[in-house]
Order: structure tokens, then sequence, then C-alpha cells
């Protein structure tokens, strides 16, 4: 109990069925990356947290049995509290003594020298992060990956009110993923009526599915940043809205989603690259098209571009997430099409990122 830990854990990009996900019984595939979030939790005099990201430190708290109450409240530690009040509480209702700790967070998921965000799923790392660490502290046993990622998929959803779940999945299991959500507003409904968090990880979900995959074993994964950082929240309202407004494109779009990520599901099973290839690409043109008609830019010029010079050299590219900037990602056959590809996107503006895919999830170092 008394050992000083540090949890490590990965950051997310979306590989395909953005948007869709949002909706019961529609997959997604998502794969963790290896930048880290990194969690200390030591025993101390007092409660406090630290986030050398934001330069905040001995920022005290108090957990009154229900909620955790900050002496300073801001939003830069507004999930650091929700993980907190959730995991306290489910220590709480099993019974588990809590005792003053420090817990100090520290991120590489954005650049490390501009802090420019990349998109690779910095709140959702933070919860999982802070939950397995807590859990990790005062469990005796360790904690399991499902109730790591019903907590941390509770505590980020209620602190931002939507989202799928599927960037805590990737940081919780490490590795690629296909995932289809629990859904935000069965779970907000839920947490309404349910007296016991602890029994409600422990039930089932009705909606959610996590399974393990791995892309076809020959191709080169690369990921490219626009240089543009996006608003998630702001284009999935823009999409939607168009759910409202114009449901038969809706339906459509939603339709050849699940068609393309069955294609590329099918395609990793397989480990068939050309039907892998045909579903990335039909997805990357679902996005496109449902953009155009919402009249936003999911797949802006430099994320059209950088998926091009994929399909140039034998490859495949699309955006990953919500589009509108942040980063893209692309699959090619060896390493020779990995150095061009790295070349054509610096000639076109497009910085190549040195990340790969993590088969961990979030854990103990």
């Amino acid at each position: 109990m008394g050992a000083e830990i540090t949890i490590k854990t990965p950051g997310k990009l979306m590989v395909a069925g953005e948007f869709a996900v949002l909706e019961p019984y529609h997959q997604l595939i998502v794969t963790a990356v290896d930048r880290f979030l990194y969690t200390n939790i030591r025993d101390s005099e007092v409660y406090e947290v630290n986030i050398k990201n934001y330069k905040l430190f001995h920022q005290r708290f108090h957990f009154d049995g229900e909620n955790v109450r900050f002496e300073k409240e801001g939003k830069a530690i507004r999930f650091v509290k929700g993980s907190l009040t959730t995991t306290l509480k489910y220590l709480r209702e099993k019974g588990i003594e809590i005792t003053p700790f420090t817990l100090t967070i520290q991120s590489e998921l954005d650049d490390t020298k501009t802090g420019q965000k990349y998109g690779l799923g910095s709140s959702a790392a933070v919860v999982t992060s802070v939950v397995t660490a807590v859990l990790t502290k005062f469990l005796d046993e360790q904690p399991s990956k499902k109730i790591i990622f019903k907590l941390a998929a509770i505590a980020h959803t209620k602190t931002q009110g939507s989202g799928s779940g599927a960037d805590i999945a990737a940081s919780t299991y490490g590795g690629v993923l296909k995932y289809a959500s629990f859904q935000a507003e069965w779970l907000l409904e839920k947490l309404e009526t349910v007296k016991s968090i602890s029994q409600f990880v422990e039930s089932e979900w009705p909606y959610l599915t996590i399974q393990r995959l791995q892309f076809p074993s020959s191709l080169q994964f690369c990921v490219g940043w626009t240089g543009k950082p996006a608003s998630t929240k702001s284009l999935v309202g823009e999409i939607k809205k168009l759910k409202k407004d114009d449901h038969i494109h809706y339906e459509k779009f939603l339709e050849n989603s699940k068609r393309a990520v069955q294609l590329i599901v099918t395609g990793m099973e397989k480990n068939d690259i050309e039907t892998f290839y045909l579903g990335i690409e039909e997805n990357r043109k679902a996005l496109s098209e449902i953009g155009k008609i919402a009249n936003v830019e999911i797949e802006t010029k430099k994320l059209n571009i950088l998926s091009k010079e994929a399909k140039l050299l034998g490859g495949v590219g699309k955006l990953s997430g919500a589009g509108g900037g942040d980063c893209g990602i692309a699959f090619v056959p060896n390493h020779d099409a990995v150095v061009q590809l790295h070349n054509r996107w610096l000639e076109k503006g497009i910085k190549p990122l040195n990340i790969s895919i993590y088969l961990k999830g979030s854990e103990r170092i």
C-alpha cells in the first residue's frame, strides 16, 4: 500500500468508423499508440494533485464520500476531478479505506516543444491513467481492464457530457480494437437511477463491445499531422444536426460507414490487403461526403493530399478522428514506401509523426 506507483497510459488514433460509432451497434476501429501520459501516486499528508503540463502544483482536494472538491476549481482539473470522484466512490462502496495521496500527472501526448495538440486523446488518457493509479494503489489485487474502462467511461462521460468512449478503450486495453460504444445518453440516464457505482460497473452494458484485432501483417502504419488542431465537439455537433435536418443522407452515411468497417475487419481477419484497402478508401469517401452535405470540412485539403500521396505509393490513407485537421493515417506496403511518403508529406506541409501501434494498455511500470 505504501509504495510509490507510476502508471503509463497510451494515447489513441481512430482508424475507421468515426461519427457512426455514436449510434447504437455501429462499430469503430481504434488503435493505441506509443505516445504516453504518466501518473504517479504516492502517500501524502494531504490529498493533492500536480499537473506538470499546466504548471499546476499542490492542488488540494477533499472527498466527502460522494464528491471530490478542489480548493481551487478550474477547467484544467475537471477530468481529474471526475476521475477521482468516480473511483473513490467505487472504493468506498467496496469498503476500502482511502488514505491521503498525491497524484502527479505528466503528458507526452502533445508536441513537447510547442505544446501543439495532435489529437491523441489526452483527456481520455488522463481519466484512464488516474483511475488505474488509484485502483492500483488501494486494491489488494491488480484491477481488471473491464473495471478500469467502465469507471473511466463513467468519469469521462459525466465530465464531458458526450463521447463514444473509444479513446478510453484504446488507452485501457492497448492494441487495435473493434469497438461499439456503450452510448453516452444511455450511460447518463442509467447514472440518474443507479444506487451503486460498483454494481453498475460489474453489470452488463448492452451496447458495448470491445474486440481485439490486428492490421494485415505486411503493412506499414504511418501518421501525418496537418498542423491544424481540430474541434471534435463542434464537428460532431454539425453531423448530429444533419441527423435531424437531412435524415436520408445521414442514414446513407451510416450504411456506408458500416459497410466500410466490415470490409476493413474482414481484411484484418483474413490478412487480405486488397479488402482492407477497399474498406479504408470507402470510409474515407463516406466521411468526406457527409462533411460536404453537412457543410463542414471534415476532410481538409491537407488530409486529402495525405491520403492521395499514400495511394500513389501503393497504399491507402484517411483522416483520423473527427477530421477538420489534426492527424491522418496511412498504410503502405513496405519501408521504402514509408520513406517516400514521409518526404512527399513534408513537401506538402504535412509533418510525419514517429508514432507506432502500442499493444499494451494503461499499466504500472
